[in-house]
């Protein structure tokens, strides 16, 4: 017999403690007399006091001993005594079941099952094949190492633990299951085996795999005879927004070469097909093109079926080309054509001031040139020159004469604006609070911003009408406005379809960490960091992530699974296979005594109450006292 839970000095040093303290308050309570006294305190004694004596002997010695036993049962109860020698402890295996995402590929075994099925089947052989007393965890191992249980005896609970098993959606990373296996095992009880189950196809280099010394592997035969889709990136020509390019990567995980044929449609429509040639181990790409303005869905699909059709199909949203309205009312549009027309992204209608309507002037950008009409209209305004007793925002003055324009620098609206030697004859404004001042002479603002719900901008000046005309500083200025307006109709936007896992994405220059944002489709944030200039974020799990960078969105629809990039082999002499099954115990497994102690010591503190706790709490009678002779008190 040992001790599991406590040494012996430190089962004596707290059996010693209570059994003192226990001793100690007895003792004061079997001390203390009860005399009953008169109520009425007119008389006192006239006799001779009488002088107290001590006990000589312990009352009720019976009572004392028996709460000293169950202390001390209870005491070796926490020690938690075991029956046996510490070689018959039960060990604690850890079991690392492969859920990665190459289990859901065809089995060898026979038609109709999955490698997950055959791995199931391992560990409840494995399980069934251990003693009866060994406790296991089941880890499920992919990219990260996730316990499906503790370590447990039971072994229902665990076969319902490994028949709710699934494969994953990532790579399988067999130095972290390893590592997360060997800490478990390190914060207590007897080291058992750590089982893997599983083909080994990993996801890094195998050279990085370490196999610990207790590790014994159950292998799951597979046949890599798998073609798939790695990713693919879309995007549109810079050149001519409607053009889409599609990049598809498809490699061959065999060990023969073969040919893919891939096809691609846009919402049914056939977009193209191409056959590709991929020697074993290998990627090759093809390019699909095609023209549209409408959203859809872009499917692409490989038509060779093999060991492996999740890697077969990818689905890509595809948004419809982004479009800003700007409904222009002026008396002279022609000058204003230009600037408005520059970009297949605006979609620009002239107006003389004359038809102006409130009712029609509520959605897009609104651009009145030097008029202001009796209703301000409900939406996002560009106030070009308006007349100065009638401007929207406080006048200060008119110039007669050409002032110096200056931008102001920090502004998003005067992005590469650096002309220093530009003249105007504006209206000078008086900024509020909230205004930001875009443009500046000597007297004062004469360009203002106001965000809110529904932006304004003011000039005090119309650009096509002045010398403005001719410097470049002009087109950039309204694209500036048009970006501040409607920044989403001018964001560059990428699509990728890829595995979930980490994601790298490289910024732009100029583009810092505070721009960056990551969420998913629904608006939650995703962690992510910023490194060597390149956004890193971890999605474990098939969804939609959108990366915004400055004017760049990327979306990632993370629907494809990770695969494998190559097979670990473990070392020589890791022993192989589901052992024997493990004779019967016979006795010799050491037994837990700790329940029966902890029974028994609430026994003997039950007993103690019966006996002598219940007459303890009764009243006891009044000690008579004897008569004596008594005075009044006077």
């Amino acid at each position: 017999m040992f001790l599991l839970n406590l040494t012996l000095a430190q089962f004596l040093a707290i059996a010693g403690a209570a059994a003192a303290i226990t001793t100690a308050l007895y003792l004061f309570d079997r001390s203390r007399r009860r005399i009953a006294v008169a109520t009425l305190r007119f008389w006192v004694e006239a006799g001779k006091a009488s002088t107290p004596q001590r006990r000589k002997h312990i009352q009720q010695p019976i009572s004392l001993l028996l709460e000293l036993l169950g202390l001390l049962l209870l005491a070796l109860a926490l020690a938690q005594p075991r029956w046996g020698t510490r070689d018959a402890l039960p060990a604690q295996h850890v079991l690392l079941l492969d859920t990665s995402s190459w289990m859901a590929a065809r089995s060898r075994s026979a038609s109709g099952r999955t490698l997950m099925d055959d791995a199931r089947d391992r560990a409840v052989a494995y399980v069934r094949a251990l003693p009866a007393h060994d406790e296991v965890m089941l880890v499920r191992a992919d990219a990260l190492a996730a316990p499906a249980t503790a370590f447990v005896e039971s072994r229902t609970a665990l076969e319902q633990a490994i028949a709710a098993s699934r494969p994953g959606a990532t790579a399988l990373h067999l130095e972290r299951a390893f590592a997360f296996a060997q800490n478990t095992q390190q914060l207590g009880g007897r080291r058992g085996a750590i089982a893997y189950i599983g083909p080994a196809r990993v996801a890094d280099a195998p050279e990085a795999v370490r196999a610990p010394a207790n590790l014994r592997v159950i292998p799951v035969n597979d046949a890599p005879d798998n073609a798939g889709l790695r990713r693919i990136a879309l995007k549109r020509n810079p050149a001519d927004p409607e053009l889409w390019e599609a990049n598809v990567s498809v490699r061959n995980y065999g060990a023969t070469a073969r040919q893919a044929s891939l096809a691609a449609s846009f919402d049914g429509a056939p977009v193209g097909g191409k056959v590709l040639a991929l020697p074993p181990a290998s990627e090759a790409e093809a390019v699909f093109t095609w023209r549209t303005r409408a959203a859809g869905v872009l499917e692409v699909r490989l038509l060779d079926p093999d060991a492996f059709a999740d890697d077969n199909r990818a689905l890509l949203d595809v948004p419809s080309m982004p479009s800003m309205q700007v409904t222009v009312y002026s008396d002279a549009p022609e000058a204003l054509r230009p600037l408005f027309s520059a970009t297949r992204f605006v979609q620009t209608t002239f107006h003389p001031t004359a038809q102006y309507r409130a009712e029609d002037a509520a959605g897009g950008l609104i651009v009145l040139d030097r008029f202001r009409p009796a209703v301000r209209p409900a939406a996002d305004t560009l106030w070009l020159d308006p007349p100065p007793s009638q401007s929207p925002v406080p006048v200060r003055t008119r110039l007669t004469a050409p002032a110096a324009l200056r931008w102001s620098p920090d502004s998003v609206l005067t992005a590469g604006l650096r002309g220093s030697d530009m003249r105007v004859v504006p209206t000078v404004f008086m900024a509020a609070q909230d205004d930001e001042v875009v443009a500046s002479v000597d007297a004062g603002p004469v360009i203002l911003a106001r965000p809110g719900e529904h932006k304004t901008l003011v000039m005090g000046f119309q650009p096509a009408l002045s010398k403005l005309r001719y410097e470049l500083a002009t087109p950039l200025l309204f694209a500036n406005i048009l970006r501040w307006v409607a920044p989403e109709s001018f964001r560059l936007s990428e699509l990728r379809a890829q595995s979930p896992g980490t994601v790298t994405l490289p910024l732009d220059a100029g583009v810092t960490a505070d721009s960056v944002k990551v969420h998913l489709d629904d608006g939650t944030r995703v962690p992510f960091t910023v490194q060597d200039h390149q956004v890193r974020f971890y999605a474990g799990a098939r969804g939609k992530v959108r990366v915004q960078a400055g004017d760049r969105e990327a979306v990632y629809t993370l629907s494809l699974p990770e695969m494998w990039e190559a097979r670990w082999d473990a070392p020589a002499g890791v022993p192989k296979g589901v052992p024997g099954a493990a004779a019967p115990d016979g006795g010799s497994a050491s037994r837990d005594l700790w329940q029966w102690l902890a029974l028994l010591g609430a026994a003997c503190f039950l007993i103690e109450w019966v006996l002598f706790g219940r007459r303890n709490r009764r009243v006891r009678r009044a000690v008579p006292m004897p008569l004596k002779s008594w005075r009044k008190a006077s």
